[in-house]
């Protein structure tokens, strides 16, 4: 009777074994099949893919980003950072009850400044302004597209997280209480974005419909507001997560909006009329410079992208450069999930994609020692052994497309002159009024402008100034700064 029942025993312990291995091979077979990860650390040991509960679109849950998360580790994967990109802006897209999206309804509009904008003609999203980071180019679409030409304008939206440090750090600072030079971080959660938008009107009718829309106040050029249907073209989602203050930078695009410079044949051809780029071909780097004398691009409407995914490559040979992140293995992950999303995405959305993001490797490092980094090394580098990860050489054709290098002449950009998010985004404060500063802070440009219009009022001659003078201070230190990085990188 014993060994009767030990034998049971042995059966059943053999089905089991053997409906856990079924149950686990269909599980892979699933996977594999609708394309999707079961886990942020499966996802980065085999190909880069999106995740099951992200869809539907409406349900998209917000990516974990402190205790417990996948940052919560002295190891993280390339994989990581595209997936919380990806998520991250399903999250803030996702559409609400109202019909907004997420980052529309449920986030703070503000100036560059971090002054909060008032609704005008009834509606939260207010646009007025128009220039680029840099030497503040301005972007306007191609006339042949559609038989129009209307200006970019651009809307900035931050979160409580963010606001609440910001003030916070802004009254130590000039209290004293904490000096300019410091090792304060900005709280894991808090975000910013910056988004493009563009009058519907010029984009061609037939392709109306794969953009998002919505009604904003504009302000034309007799300084009125009034009410347009514009649509979304790209966004820069910038976060902190645990472990790397240095914010996440991740862009998204609209499709189509403009070609790859075709590295190989050294030039760039356009089949058809795009949104900011005429039918034809052309070569160089004019196309991509704002000539500060004219006001105006070197040479108009033919508008197009340096590197995919802001990962660059050599001339004529098209091999990857030398860089601090290994490729194509980045190249491949973006391209992976762009396709799972691609698949699994529903709604208008399906029409953007990801163009890479940029972080730093902190895998290993003491907050403390993450913070000390960020104001002691040359973040900006991309040679190999330096920080930087991601996409090197990251742009938006959207918001950086007079940036995307610093160079005159194509053949001279090298893995030394790589121009990304953290050539400017650095922790020196561009105000050296009250004395040269480092600190992490100062890698968000709203918060270290606000740190200038607040500033307290002193005597003499200065006693009146107005905040209109002390905005127009701010853009001016903020050029004077981007010249010198302009200069160091050339």
């Amino acid at each position: 009777m014993k060994k009767k029942s030990i034998i049971i025993s042995l059966l059943v312990a053999v089905v089991v074994i053997a409906a856990a291995f079924c149950f686990f091979s269909d599980r892979e077979i699933m996977t594999e099949k609708v394309g999707f990860s079961s886990g942020y650390a499966k996802a980065a040991a085999n190909s880069c893919n999106c995740e099951t509960n992200w869809f539907p679109h409406e349900q998209t849950p917000a990516p974990k980003e402190g205790d417990g998360s996948p940052f919560d580790s002295s190891t993280t994967t390339n994989c990581m950072f595209h997936q919380w990109s990806w998520q991250k802006f399903l999250w803030l897209t996702k559409p609400l009850p109202s019909g907004n999206p997420l980052f529309l309804d449920s986030l703070n509009i503000v100036t560059p400044e971090m002054e909060s904008v008032e609704p005008k003609l009834g509606l939260k999203l207010v646009l007025k302004s128009i220039k680029q980071a840099g030497p503040g180019g301005v972007l306007v679409s191609n006339p042949k597209y559609n038989n129009v030409t209307d200006t970019v304008y651009y809307s900035i939206h931050i979160d409580n997280l963010f606001k609440n440090k910001a003030i916070e750090m802004e009254k130590l600072i000039h209290s004293g209480k904490v000096p300019y030079s410091n090792l304060e971080t900005f709280p894991v959660g808090a975000l910013e974005l910056k988004v493009s938008w563009i009058n519907i009107d010029a984009i061609q009718k037939d392709k109306q419909a794969d953009y998002f829309t919505t009604k904003a106040a504009v302000i034309n050029k007799k300084g009125q507001y009034v009410q347009k249907t514009m649509a979304l073209l790209g966004m820069h989602v910038v976060g902190v997560v645990k472990n790397h203050p240095e914010f996440i930078w991740a862009t998204f695009e609209h499709k189509d909006m403009a070609p790859v410079y075709d590295l190989k044949n050294d030039s760039v051809t356009t089949a058809n009329e795009m949104l900011f780029s005429e039918k034809g071909t052309t070569s160089g780097l004019k196309a991509i410079t704002w000539d500060t004398i004219t006001n105006k691009p070197s040479l108009a409407n033919k508008a197009f992208i340096l590197y995919e995914f802001g990962i660059p490559k050599n001339l004529k040979n098209d091999s990857y450069m030398a860089t601090s992140q290994p490729e194509p293995a980045n190249f491949d992950n973006i391209t992976t999930i762009n396709k799972c999303v691609a698949a699994n995405l529903k709604d208008v959305f399906r029409n953007y994609f990801y163009n890479g993001s940029i972080w730093l490797d902190f895998d290993g490092v003491s907050p403390e020692n993450q913070a000390k980094a960020i104001v002691t090394q040359n973040i900006s580098s991309a040679l190999p052994g330096s920080l930087a990860r991601g996409s090197v050489n990251l742009a938006n054709i959207t918001m950086e497309t007079y940036t995307q290098t610093f160079n005159d002449d194509i053949h001279t950009i090298n893995n030394t002159n790589l121009v990304s998010c953290f050539t400017c985004h650095q922790s020196q404060n561009f105000d050296k009024t009250p004395g040269i500063g480092k600190s992490p802070l100062y890698l968000s440009h709203v918060f270290e402008s606000y740190l200038v219009i607040t500033k307290p009022k002193t005597t003499g001659k200065n006693a009146n100034d107005t905040k209109a003078k002390r905005i127009e201070e701010t853009q001016t230190l903020k050029l004077k700064q981007f010249d010198e990085f302009v200069k160091a990188k050339q």
